[in-house]
């Protein structure tokens, strides 16, 4: 397994990481995702660790907890071979302090992470959303005494606006706050939104991303294509309101990509697409999820090898998009703008 640094931090993480939002299966959402229980979290976990996957992302937010909650007794007697990543911002509560980041919220959420992890630290904390009504120095200084009370290493975001995230990094360097070096955002071949503003705002200031839904919210599997059902097992039915749109004659015309690739390099359609996210600049890791052993060994099969230049061209022609204002702008002046992508 290929470890690479978190942004500009000393921090090495895993190229893959292994989400958690199949433990517990609590609620219609997250069971719909799946409801990988104490017993076969352990063995997903075993199973990475042989593979040198050792980073575990989760949040409070999935199964209600739940998923830290397994997480934690999954890992127990080897929490020095693990990596924990979690997140927290969204709704835990009906209470008018159970959401947000304020100091109140976050300091109840990190303490609530760290019993259901069993655990006296959090390896990479994440704001898993932005939160306008509260100021960012008070987000930024509440993270502060968490790391220097040794509860948190290493600070993220997730979900923001390139303003929200370089506003969140200038307050931190005026007043010597810790700065974001990892941005947990949504990048795949069928939504590549990311390379528009927040992937040169990391390459210019130094914060990895760390994938999610690295597969399109289930669109880049293999098992959807032009003409066909959706499979009996998709979560998408349950779920597409919820997680990124996409059109299908675009989905196809990149699935059909995918395929042509696949064939090429013997390796299946999901194995394709993750190797194609970690060649991409900024990327420091890609979680991946599984519902069972298959599912995660097939993902595991992402690494060790690379798609040739000619294969990442195939791709990147079949997804490409015309981005939104003002960036097909500035990609007419390569000589004041010199980061095209696709």
């Amino acid at each position: 397994m290929e470890y690479r640094r978190l942004g500009n931090s000393g921090f090495k993480v895993p190229v893959l990481s292994l989400g958690t939002g199949t433990f517990g299966g609590r609620g219609e959402f997250f069971a719909a995702w799946g409801a990988t229980d104490v017993k076969e979290a352990s063995r997903l976990i075993d199973i990475c660790l042989d593979a040198g996957l050792t980073m575990f992302d989760s949040a409070d937010a999935y199964s209600g907890g739940g998923a830290e909650e397994v997480l934690g007794e999954a890992i127990k007697g080897r929490r020095n071979q693990v990596l924990i990543s979690t997140k927290a911002t969204f709704r835990t509560g009906e209470g008018p302090n159970d959401v947000g980041s304020s100091r109140f919220h976050l300091t109840e959420a990190i303490n609530g992470s760290l019993k259901r992890l069993q655990t006296d630290h959090i390896d990479l904390f994440q704001l898993h959303g932005f939160d306008a009504y509260t100021p960012v120095e008070e987000v930024l200084s509440t993270l502060d005494d968490f790391v220097r009370a040794g509860k948190i290493r290493y600070v993220g975001c997730s979900n923001f606006s390139g303003w929200h995230l370089m506003k969140s990094l200038a307050v931190a360097d005026r007043y010597n706050l810790p700065r974001y070096v990892a941005h947990q955002a949504y990048y795949s071949l069928v939504g590549r939104d990311y390379e528009w503003e927040l992937m040169p705002l990391g390459v210019d200031q130094g914060v990895g991303a760390v994938v999610w839904s690295p597969l399109g919210w289930a669109r880049l599997t293999g098992k959807i294509r032009r003409g066909q059902p959706l499979p009996a097992d998709s979560r998408l039915p349950k779920t597409a309101d919820r997680g990124p749109q996409v059109e299908e004659e675009y989905l196809y015309k990149v699935v059909d990509a995918l395929d042509a690739v696949a064939a090429e390099t013997g390796k299946t359609v999901p194995q394709v697409a993750l190797n194609w996210l970690l060649q991409r600049p900024t990327v420091s890791s890609v979680i991946i999820g599984a519902r069972n052993e298959e599912q995660l060994r097939q993902n595991l099969g992402a690494v060790g090898w690379n798609l040739t230049p000619e294969q990442v061209a195939k791709l990147d022609a079949a997804s490409w998009r015309e981005p939104a204002y003002p960036y097909w702008h500035q990609r007419g002046f390569p000589e004041r703008n010199p980061f095209p992508v696709g």
